[in-house]
C-alpha cells in the first residue's frame, strides 16, 4: 500500500463537504465505507504476505527470538498506519475515488 500523509486519529468532518460531491450524505458514506472495505482488504493482505515468511518452524529459541522480534516491528508498522476509514475520506475529498451511480428505474 502506498504511504499517504493521512491523518492517523479521528478527524472532525463538514458533512456538507461530505455530500457534496453525491448530493446526499448518504451516497457519500456508503462510497467511503466501500472504499474503507477495499483498503482493509489490501492491507490485510499484504500484511499476511509478510507474516508468511516466519510460518516455518524455528529450530532453536534464538531463531524463534529473532523471528518474534521482526514480526513484531512489522506489526507495530501497521498498526501505526493511517486507518482505513481515516484514508477513505481522505481520497473521497480529494476526487480521487471513481464511482457511478445506476439508475434505479433500471
Amino acid at each position: 500500500m502506498e504511504n499517504r500523509k493521512s491523518a492517523t486519529n479521528t478527524v472532525t468532518r463538514n458533512l456538507s463537504e461530505i455530500a457534496a460531491p453525491t448530493g446526499n450524505v448518504y451516497e457519500s458514506t456508503v462510497i467511503i465505507a466501500k472504499r474503507s472495505n477495499q483498503i482493509a482488504a489490501q492491507v490485510k493482505e499484504e500484511l499476511s504476505k509478510k507474516l508468511e515468511e516466519f510460518s516455518s518452524y524455528a529450530d532453536t529459541a534464538i531463531e524463534e527470538t529473532f523471528e518474534n522480534r521482526e514480526q513484531i516491528e512489522i506489526s507495530k508498522h501497521y498498526e501505526k498506519l493511517p486507518k482505513p476509514t481515516l484514508i477513505a475520506v481522505e481520497e473521497f475529498l480529494d476526487n480521487e475515488i471513481h464511482y457511478q451511480k445506476l439508475n434505479q428505474g433500471e
